[in-house]
């Protein structure tokens, strides 16, 4: 009971009450939640006791951890985890509530700083797994799940072009259960739908890479397709596909084969399961 009590003392003794929404690093989270970005000093909002926990398990670095007032208790979890020199803010409920997006908050969130990751890190790694390349996704759900399923089936890492959703949107965090604080993810943005996608094309083709396309229809059969090699696997937009000029690069097109009346399947599920068939052919 002591051991229990001292706990609590300890955890209350960290935290340092904050009433007002103008405080620097309220506003911070504030606006990292709101436009699902990194704040200036590089750092990402994650917020719910899970996702907190793969943070720390993943070895990420916080600046700041913010309570909601009403599950303090929280604290004495997660405080002997992390470092003294963090910043840990007890903040009352409804400034709390202000600021997560979740409906159901769960009284706990934090800045931290992801792992950077280039195009030459993704690609030392190719022969580990297939990279993942994404045009235009815009479904916050499928990019988390496909960061997942990536992480879970041994992708060398993603690439995320122009108008896909950003990874640092909060349902984006959730749906991926912590694989974007581990996996390799790097931004090819560009005024064009390639721009700096076609340049990360260019380059990996240049090392050798197969560059593949995914097809709701045509193209080769999935338990057909060669996917044993050095291969970039590319996934557009849920409804329109991958773009025209992006198509005209590919090395081949692949297809899931199912029943005609499915127009197509969710695009979580389809990288998933083309993940899933990568890893079980170089098994």
């Amino acid at each position: 009971m002591k051991k229990l009590s001292d706990s609590r003392l300890s955890a209350q003794h960290r935290l340092r009450r904050i009433e007002g929404r103008h405080n620097p690093l309220v506003k911070q989270l504030r606006q990292a939640f709101s436009r699902a970005e990194l704040t200036e000093g590089g750092d990402c909002a994650i917020e719910g006791l899970r996702i907190l926990e793969e943070a720390i398990r993943s070895g990420l670095r916080f600046s700041a951890v913010f309570f909601r007032e009403s599950t303090q208790d929280r604290a004495e979890r997660l405080l002997p985890q992390i470092g003294s020199q963090v910043e840990t803010l007890l903040l009352p409920d409804k400034l709390f509530d202000s600021l997560v997006p979740s409906e159901s908050p769960q009284g706990v969130a934090a800045l931290v700083r992801l792992k950077e990751f280039s195009l030459d890190d993704v690609m030392e790694r190719v022969q580990v797994g297939p990279i993942v390349v994404l045009a235009g996704l815009q479904d916050p759900g499928n990019l988390g799940t496909i960061l997942r399923s990536s992480e879970a089936f041994g992708s060398a890492g993603v690439v995320l072009g122009e108008g896909t959703v950003s990874p640092f949107n909060s349902k984006v965090v959730r749906a991926s259960a912590g694989s974007v604080f581990r996996l390799p993810v790097i931004h090819a943005h560009g005024k064009s739908a390639t721009g700096k996608l076609g340049e990360a094309s260019e380059k990996l083709r240049g090392q050798g890479v197969r560059l593949i396309a995914t097809s709701s229809h045509k193209g080769t059969p999935l338990d057909q397709a060669d996917l044993k090699g050095a291969t970039a696997i590319f996934f557009g937009n849920e409804g329109a596909g991958l773009p025209r000029d992006v198509m005209a690069k590919m090395d081949e097109v692949i297809a899931i084969p199912h029943t005609p009346q499915v127009e197509s399947l969710n695009a979580g599920v389809a990288a998933s399961i083309i993940l899933y068939e990568a890893a079980r052919q170089r098994k």
